[in-house]
């Protein structure tokens, strides 16, 4: 085994993402597979996990490597039981990448709907980070699995966002609990981190950054007048710090939220 693969390399890990049949996670999904990993995609819709879970198996060469399980993250039975399934899959479960999220609504303090905040903050920050964190955790202790956990928070999280009131409370409790989680953890070996994406297009925010000839909306103009490495991330510009957070290469890290976000944070004048 070369220093690399020993340090950086995820062979005989078992990882599971929750919102797998999105655009980034799918990405860290196949970035977690050719370092070796077996992959479990979490996601409530099934056409989104079949489609990814396919592009995992072409990406890495191994359709043994890459699973999917259907699962409602806002239902703590749900997650039992997807998580009862996903360890009889593999044998057991190394790694959580909680990437389940998203936003709904945008607009004035004056005129927020309380059932669209409540939503999104149960969204982001219940079922894309802490009750599936609950869940692993418990599992991990009680079988003395010293497993990891990356959160994915946002540039909200540190700044918040124009309109976006959920989204950017959610998303710095995100990276509270994060640095909470790390603490408690780290008694069972179990290290827990963060990324911090800047402007990535996805599905959900491809109409507000893009036009639909591709060209940046105003909103992706100011986006890109404030990222000093210029232009919107690609997928697979996260794959190697969730790499790197998931492997041994990080085994004295926990509790961080690692930006990744062409310099957004550290923009001024």
């Amino acid at each position: 085994m070369s220093y690399l693969d020993a340090k950086y390399g995820l062979k005989g890990k078992t990882a599971i993402i929750t919102g797998g049949g999105g655009t980034l996670c799918s990405a860290i999904g196949e970035g977690f597979a050719c370092a070796g990993a077996n992959v479990i995609l979490w996601d409530i819709n099934p056409a989104g996990l079949a489609a990814k879970s396919e592009v995992i198996a072409k990406t890495c060469g191994n359709k043994s490597q890459v699973a999917t399980v259907e699962v409602n993250l806002m239902d703590e039975n749900s997650i039992a039981q997807a998580l009862e399934k996903s360890v009889k899959i593999f044998g057991s479960v190394d790694i959580l990448l909680n990437g389940a999220g998203g936003n709904r609504g945008k607009g004035p303090l004056v005129d927020l709907k309380t059932e669209d905040f409540e939503f999104v903050l149960k969204l982001n920050l219940l079922a894309g980070c802490i009750l599936p964190s609950k869940h692993l955790a418990k599992y991990w202790i009680d079988n003395k699995i010293q497993g990891r956990i990356i959160n994915i928070a946002s540039m909200a999280g540190f700044n918040p966002l124009s309109g976006i009131w959920a989204y950017s409370s959610a998303k710095a409790a995100v990276m509270n609990q994060t640095m909470g989680h790390a603490k408690e953890l780290a008694p069972y070996g179990i290290r827990v981190n963060a990324i911090a994406p800047g402007f990535f297009v996805a599905d959900q925010n491809r109409k507000l950054l893009l036009n639909d000839d591709g060209s940046p909306t105003q909103r992706g103009k100011d986006v890109l007048a404030r990222t000093p490495m210029g232009g919107f991330g690609l997928p697979e510009y996260l794959t190697g710090a969730t790499i790197f957070l998931a492997s041994d290469a990080s085994n004295f890290v926990t509790g961080v939220t690692l930006p990744i976000d062409g310099g957004y944070l550290c923009n001024n004048i």
